[in-house]
């Protein structure tokens, strides 16, 4: 059997190369290490034979590596199948991938934040290829959210050249995850105290079945609250005005037939509203000259006839 030389077998042997001490006991502890995370990582990666090109990409998933070694070659790391990982501690976590339907949810909300901040322009808003650090008292962990926010008032900077944040985002926003219960309980229960210990301000978890949609905000004690929905509307503190009826988030209306609705008349579509607004005046304007002229028509209509009653030809010169 002859080993497949390409990127997703080759990554073994690169995280295997071993680095030891000259110091006896340390050298034994270091080859025992080797040892065991040789049998983990042949187990869950073991030789192809040479005809198994077909064979389905596998993930890095569960990997142990170094923050530094994650931040070189895994933090923009796209492999055949463009998986994408966080880190949690020393361990590769792949960033599972949506369904169609998490994709429409994702595409609409995203448009409806991004139709706020051009009416609000007091943050940034960035993909699930920004990631930030997360220095907690107990781990360290370096996530990439769905959808995140900073706001143009947060003390640390973003330079449009930064690959990554180095402050704490104020708003996180996943859609859930949940082929599996491992990735549904990394959003929902995971993430959630790792972004309250972190301090981001506001955490939206956006289910495309609803079973598990939540939103949180950070109390004076500093652990998450839940925003319930007043009226089945859910509104940000973070983003004042930025508020969006929670089934809305399933139906998914296209923005102009939600323009006159007072929870998204504010901010949705305001070129177009401004636009449709200057036409209808236009048209007002104009319905206002021709009534003005027809008053003046039969004003004009009532004289000459006046004048005929007395035999005056009004036509005559």
């Amino acid at each position: 059997m002859k080993e497949v030389r390409n990127e997703k077998w080759e990554v073994r042997n690169k995280i295997l190369t071993p680095h030891f001490s000259l110091n006896k006991g340390g050298f034994l502890m270091q080859m025992k290490a080797l040892e065991k995370q040789r049998s983990e990582i042949y187990g869950k990666y073991p030789l192809k034979p040479a005809d198994s090109e077909d064979a389905e990409p596998c993930s890095l998933d569960g990997i142990r590596v170094s923050e530094e070694e994650y931040w070189e070659t895994y933090y923009d790391y796209v492999g055949e199948n463009d998986f994408s990982y966080e880190w949690n501690d020393g361990v590769l976590e792949e960033k599972h991938k949506g369904d169609h339907l998490s994709y429409l949810m994702f595409d609409w909300f995203y448009l409806l934040l991004k139709q706020y901040l051009e009416a609000n322009p007091l943050a940034k808003i960035f993909g699930t290829d920004m990631g930030f650090r997360l220095a907690l008292q107990h781990k360290t962990t370096i996530r990439k959210p769905d959808l995140s926010l900073i706001l143009d008032s947060n003390p640390v900077r973003f330079d449009l050249s930064d690959r990554s944040y180095k402050g704490i985002f104020d708003i996180c926003f996943e859609f859930l995850s949940d082929s599996t219960k491992k990735y549904a309980e990394r959003d929902t229960v995971h993430k959630r105290s790792e972004y309250a210990g972190i301090r981001v301000k506001e955490y939206f978890i956006l289910d495309r079945l609803g079973k598990q949609t939540a939103f949180y905000r950070l109390n004076r004690k500093g652990f998450y609250s839940g925003i319930r929905p007043i009226g089945g509307i859910i509104r940000s503190a973070v983003l004042p005005g930025f508020q969006f009826r929670r089934d809305d988030l399933y139906t998914r209306p296209h923005f102009r037939d939600i323009i006159a609705d007072p929870v998204y008349n504010a901010f949705v579509l305001k070129d177009f509203q401004a636009e449709r607004s200057r036409a209808e005046k236009a048209e007002k304007s104009a319905e206002a000259e021709r009534k003005k002229a027809e008053v003046e028509r039969k004003k004009a209509q009532k004289l000459a006839d006046r004048l005929r009653s007395l035999g005056i030809d009004p036509d005559a010169e």
